[in-house]
């Protein structure tokens, strides 16, 4: 089985953990998207919203069990196929979270080039811009180095 370890910096990472940490919380209770309901029956309804808000925040507590005391040594975060589309989900849970909370004023298509004013945003904003990009940089590592359709 392919593993790869991302070997992180411990002073720049544990702030924005922070950051994410406080999205992950605010998802525990609801849907990062709104998904559109299959069926008007309200238990059906129901019990399907719940069903994807329990994967939802088993996704997150995966994500999250990376930065547990291990890393906190190590400053290494292991990935693998086990655990890589649970944190591919996650991190997309968490940065539209981090887009809805902070950074929608910026635009997507900003958000998405990197062509934000770093200088003229409030620091809260700064760091929930500095995680959505180490969240996306997560995820194209996985997807480079973890997914079988993608070509080496």
């Amino acid at each position: 089985m392919k593993r790869v370890e991302v070997k992180l910096n411990l002073e720049a990472v544990a702030p924005l953990l922070d950051v994410i940490k406080d999205a992950a919380d605010d998802l525990r209770p609801i849907l990062a998207v709104t998904a559109p309901v299959p069926d008007h029956d309200e238990e059906f309804a129901a019990g399907w919203t719940r069903e994807l808000l329990e994967g939802q925040n088993s996704d997150i507590g995966v994500f999250l069990g990376l930065f547990g005391s291990d890393f906190f040594l190590t400053g290494v975060v292991p990935l693998d196929p086990t655990n890589s589309e649970a944190i591919l989900r996650a991190c997309s849970a968490v940065r539209l979270r981090l887009r809805a909370k902070h950074l929608e004023p910026l635009g997507d298509e900003a958000l998405e080039s990197n062509e934000v004013p770093h200088d003229d945003m409030p620091e809260t904003q700064r760091k929930a811009f500095a995680a959505y990009v180490f969240l996306a940089t997560l995820q194209e590592l996985i997807v480079q180095h973890l997914d079988p359709t993608v070509m080496e």
